[in-house]
């Protein structure tokens, strides 16, 4: 149950990311009213990255003590 579980959550949070990435490129103004230019954009879709980066981390551990969890049983 532990790996379906990890591929569920997985799959969720690249839709989400993928949501994400698409909403930032087609927006042309933000909540604030700030014009979206390419460098903003790109600026935006880098902290994404990296929040992508942190959720992906998250995930391969949470993968070491699943895996592992599975071989003492």
């Amino acid at each position: 149950m532990g790996i379906k579980l990890w591929w569920a959550i997985n799959i969720a949070w690249v839709f989400i990311f993928g949501a994400l990435a698409v909403f930032i490129g087609v927006r042309t103004i933000d909540g604030a009213g700030a014009v979206q230019t390419p460098e903003i954009k790109m600026i935006t879709l880098g902290i994404l990255g990296i929040a992508f980066i942190f959720v992906a981390l998250v995930q391969l551990i949470f993968l070491y003590f699943v895996k592992k969890a599975q071989k003492t049983m």
